[in-house]
């Protein structure tokens, strides 16, 4: 079977935890005959995405115990060929906030490993596949020890957002005096601006700009230069 993708994510962090698992479980098994890797997510990624707000959440729920994780694992692990990795909520918020309005607590991530390993008793000391939700404006050092504890993924939607629209803004203020009528610009009145104004030229600054940004998250995330 051709697929387009390489892994499924499927967040059903809001329900309870029998029904998140029995889901996901399903899933996998149909997941596995394909090879297709499924995400799940346990405990909600607190601030506001796509319309979803989830600000004033009880911060309870921003940290997932390893319990809960262990249920997941024990229930997945059985699915034959199934590959997973746990999205688990600790303390990570969507967006960018000013400093010390989000607690992390990667040392979750940590306690979780060694939880589950003291549980399989067969000396693998890392046997969940970690994902870092809402990973945009984490500082390098949260970054490498969640790295550390097992994951494997991070998203960082928001710093992308904003690379993306930083392109734009700076190539407007960069051409400004271009961009203001059809003909017509500082080097003469009778100048064009088409090559200016071509929605292609700042969309190009945007791509550049978020480039550069995805080759910080490379170097954060210390896979550059790794295959």
């Amino acid at each position: 079977v051709n697929h387009f993708f390489s892994s499924h994510m499927l967040d059903l962090s809001e329900d309870t935890l029998e029904d998140n698992i029995a889901t996901c479980v399903e899933y996998l098994e149909r997941m596995s005959k394909i090879d297709l890797l499924l995400e799940m997510e346990l405990g909600i990624t607190g601030g506001e995405e796509d319309g979803v707000d989830n600000s004033d959440v009880d911060s309870s729920k921003l940290y997932t115990q390893p319990e809960e994780v262990y249920e997941v694992y024990k229930a997945l692990n059985k699915v034959p060929n199934g590959k997973f990795t746990v999205a688990a909520a600790f303390g990570n918020v969507h967006g960018v906030y000013s400093p010390g309005n989000v607690k992390l607590q990667p040392v979750i991530l940590h306690n979780t490993q060694k939880f589950i390993s003291e549980q399989n008793g067969d000396g693998n000391d890392k046997p969940v596949f970690f994902v870092f939700h809402g990973g945009s404006g984490s500082s390098r050092e949260d970054i490498h020890y969640a790295i550390e504890a097992g994951t494997i993924k991070m998203n960082i939607d928001t710093d992308t957002q904003w690379s993306f629209w930083n392109g734009i803004r700076e190539y407007e203020a960069k051409n400004r005096d271009y961009l203001q009528t059809q003909i017509g610009n500082p080097d003469g009145p009778d100048k064009p601006n088409k090559k200016y104004y071509d929605p292609r030229m700042a969309l190009r600054a945007a791509e550049e700009c978020t480039v550069e940004r995805l080759g910080q998250a490379m170097e954060d995330l210390k896979c550059v230069n790794v295959l």
